[in-house]
């Protein structure tokens, strides 16, 4: 970190790691570095110290548990990608994080933790009805990905809380991702869209299409009933809150969102 001279703390056991959050809940935590390691160098973000988890185990790595996959905080875009355990939403979406040298690099906590609106993975995790294992010296609570997002940049998280892992849950029924962005590949969302629908359910979560990533229930509600296609376009169209920025427009994203429902649905 050429740009940074706070002290950084490197702790190898989880017990370590939530010890020094709870020491330092000022600290920056790092996880890949991919988006911290830009804001230090970019003068952006200037961390009184680094908590740095890369090399901490107990955080990395996928795993069965009962009718639920626990996937580590810091496993990485490329393990996620490469397991086919995981459901093929999460693994496409971790394919359009950056390029490979990213993904080799990226986490998956991270990826939440930054709490970008154009997070590739977040809606996913909205999509498939996540848990997301917040830890502290205090103890593990766990926080559904829909109640974790709580304004832009802002989550569920406590200044000396953790997030150490992922729970999926044994879902069924169809699942479909879609990143739309200037380009295939290195591009930042415009709009990224994952549904999942099976009998009397149905999810529909946007990222880049408002302050956090977000479920359209309405449009939601109305699909699982068996509304027209049209009108579940119609009410995702009404339910998002898109805004004009460097990369694209609020109508823009807006007619959009409602396409790559429509298409989906066919």
């Amino acid at each position: 970190m050429l740009a940074c001279t706070a002290p950084v703390i490197r702790p190898q056991t989880l017990r370590d790691a939530l010890r020094a959050r709870a020491d330092r809940p000022d600290a920056t935590v790092l996880a890949g570095g991919t988006d911290v390691m830009v804001y230090i160098e970019a003068g952006v973000l200037r961390p009184s110290a680094v908590i740095d988890l890369w090399g901490c185990h107990g955080l990395r790595g996928i795993e069965v548990r009962g009718n639920e996959l626990r996937i580590g905080a810091t496993t990485t875009h490329s393990d996620v990608a490469r397991d086919p355990r995981v459901p093929a939403v999460l693994r496409e979406s971790a394919l359009t994080v950056g390029a490979v040298q990213i993904q080799n690099r990226g986490t998956v906590g991270g990826n939440i933790c930054n709490s970008s609106p154009a997070g590739d993975t977040l809606p996913v995790w909205l999509a498939l009805d996540a848990d997301f294992q917040l830890s502290s010296v205090r103890g593990t609570r766990r926080v559904a990905a829909a109640d974790y997002w709580q304004g832009y940049k802002q989550t569920a998280l406590a200044a000396d809380e953790l997030l150490t892992a992922i729970y999926l849950p044994d879902v069924e029924g169809e699942a479909h991702f879609r990143k739309v962005g200037t380009r295939m590949a290195q591009a930042i969302s415009k709009v990224i869209f994952c549904g999942r629908r099976s009998q009397g359910v149905a999810r529909l979560a946007f990222g880049a299409v408002g302050p956090v990533p977000l479920r359209v229930r309405a449009a939601e509600d109305a699909l699982a009933a068996g509304a027209p296609v049209s009108e579940v376009v119609r009410l995702v169209r009404e339910g998002i809150v898109p805004i004009d920025d460097v990369r694209s427009t609020r109508d823009y994203r807006a007619r959009v969102a409602g396409n790559v429902v429509g298409r989906w649905l066919g």
